[in-house]
């Protein structure tokens, strides 16, 4: 027990040094660090929201906006059911409280036939053991006969929480793709309740635009503007084109425009946005790229309109309103509007981002200063300082020579543990740091079993290297038994915690991890490198 090959006293001192070296960057500043070379160990933890200070923001989902463009896609395909059964109607009215689109037949001779097709527009939910224990299954739609000669279609429970939930899921992608271009390590992005969604930003110090770039819907159009009338005529005489409506602007030409309803194309159909400067007048834009599809759309769409204006409509707001010089056949273009560098960076990653199914309010704000994670950083260095002096001092007290060897072994163990957690580039939050704490208690248990064995088997009259080797042998059961239930703990708490839990659950699983290895393995090299150098005739324990 007490032999090692060369190769393992190697690898044992490799695994020591690596951890000392990835944690040496967390004593030196963020600035010192820049000027060293990539090939040098330069990472450092990160700091969760509450050591660093950030943003926490509440959003909840606008289901009535959800609701809204549900129905519009309802009423839409109920339009094309009928005409493909050639069914005549006079009226395809929605209403947004009542959840529901009202079809009017023409014919009291169609009802049958039309029942039947537009009953085909319901989509069953559920149908297996997890959404039927969650409450989801039924039907997306309830399409049932009305008074006179009218069918309603009306949105279910079930299919509206399937939907809330749809929206949700993508939303978090969404907004989770939106502040990774920020910039920003380890975000905490996660749904709360129903409809809400969680986030929470370390580090961030321009909330303003965290906010404004994560609440921007981000749905965007290309329409033809209407030539037949301008928007201060349509507003004065308060009659709009058919097919056409008055769209607010933000651009410095127009107050507002009047466009088409229809969309040429949209958002959907882009593949990338980029930020760019103007050749001819150095102004920031927006470079967009479209799929195959969005390409012959708008190029066929262009071709046919040249020499008029198009709107590029962003969130109800038309942001530039360019005339078409030529056809755009490439399926590529660029948006320009008078933005500064920031605001082109920030469309882009909208555009790239997608549009967020509905709109997303904020409920709750909370700002976490840097004052009081700097309080909390200190509070907890003093908490760690304190711990490893008092086990410092019992070891040395308890065991002498070979608490030297255990003390080492502990520092060892925390420089494995901080350089883990920096090279992983893990967030440490509060319960993070109380998991550093409880690891530096906890490391030397393993080591206290180890010495309370080696002084039993001392006592029985064995010999030094048997006593040693006896210590060793017969404590690892022990040892391993302890740290794996740990360990197992450890494990579920991350699996079913978040945000601080995990934290936590993170540092208690690389510390036991650490402490296995520093508390057996490296203070038997050192015990079995004294013995061969010193060949004591008693264990000094």
């Amino acid at each position: 027990m007490l032999h090692f090959a060369r190769w393992k006293i190697i690898l044992v001192l490799v695994i020591s040094i690596t951890g000392i070296l990835l944690a040496l960057p967390n004593l030196f500043q963020a600035k010192t660090l820049s000027a060293v070379p990539d090939w040098i160990p330069h990472k450092q933890i990160n700091l969760g929201l509450d050591l660093q200070g950030g943003a926490h923001l509440l959003y909840q989902m606008d289901e009535k906006e959800l609701v809204q463009d549900w129905l519009k896609n309802i009423r839409g395909d109920a339009r094309d059911a009928l005409r493909q059964e050639r069914i005549g109607y006079s009226g395809l009215p929605m209403s947004v409280g009542k959840k529901s689109v009202t079809v009017r037949l023409r014919k009291a001779e169609d009802m049958d036939k039309a029942l039947t097709r537009l009953r085909q527009l319901s989509i069953p939910i559920g149908g297996n053991v997890f959404t039927s224990a969650t409450g989801i299954v039924g039907n997306t739609l309830d399409v049932a006969r009305g008074p006179g000669n009218t069918i309603t279609l009306t949105i279910t429970e079930p299919g509206l929480v399937q939907r809330i939930s749809s929206a949700i899921e993508s939303s978090i992608e969404t907004v989770r793709r939106r502040i990774d271009a920020l910039g920003t390590t380890e975000p905490i992005i996660q749904r709360q309740g129903r409809d809400r969604i969680l986030v929470q930003v370390p580090g961030i110090r321009d909330v303003s635009r965290l906010k404004s770039l994560v609440g921007e819907t981000g749905k965007l159009e290309f329409k033809l503007v209407d030539r037949t009338t301008t928007a201060e005529q349509a507003i004065q005489t308060k009659r709009v084109p058919p097919g056409s409506e008055i769209v607010q602007s933000t651009d410095s030409y127009a107050e507002a425009y009047v466009v088409k309803s229809r969309a040429m194309v949209s958002g959907e159909n882009l593949v990338d946005a980029q930020p760019g400067f103007d050749q001819q007048t150095n102004e920031p834009i927006v470079t967009f790229r479209f799929d195959a599809g969005g390409a012959r759309r708008f190029g066929r769409v262009t071709q046919d309109n040249v020499g008029f204006p198009f709107a590029i409509v962003l969130d109800k707001k038309v942001i530039s309103a360019p005339v078409i010089r030529e056809p755009i056949l490439g399926g590529t273009g660029q948006i320009s509007g008078n933005f500064t560098v920031t605001e082109a960076n920030d469309l882009s990653v909208l555009l790239r981002s997608g549009a967020l199914p509905a709109k997303l309010t904020i409920i709750e704000e909370r700002t976490v200063g840097a004052s009081l994670g700097a309080d909390s950083i200190a509070a907890g260095k003093i908490a760690a300082m304190l711990g490893l002096i008092f086990v410092v001092a019992f070891i040395l007290v308890s065991y002498g020579l070979f608490g030297v060897f255990a003390n080492l072994a502990l520092a060892v163990n925390i420089s494995l543990l901080v350089g883990a957690l920096s090279m992983f580039q893990a967030t440490l939050t509060l319960p993070g740091i109380a998991g550093i704490v409880l690891t530096i208690g906890m490391a030397v248990d393993a080591n206290v079993l180890i010495f309370e064995r080696i002084r039993e088997e001392a006592r029985a009259g064995k010999s030094v290297i048997a006593s040693i080797d006896s210590g060793y042998s017969r404590a690892l059961g022990t040892i391993l038994d302890a740290n794996i239930t740990t360990f197992i703990a450890a494990l579920v708490l991350f699996w079913l915690g978040s945000g601080p839990v995990r934290g936590f659950a993170i540092t208690l699983s690389i510390g036991i991890i650490t402490s296995v290895f520093t508390a057996f393995t490296l203070t038997r090299l050192m015990v079995a490198q004294w013995v061969r150098i010193r060949r004591p005739a008693a264990v000094p324990i």
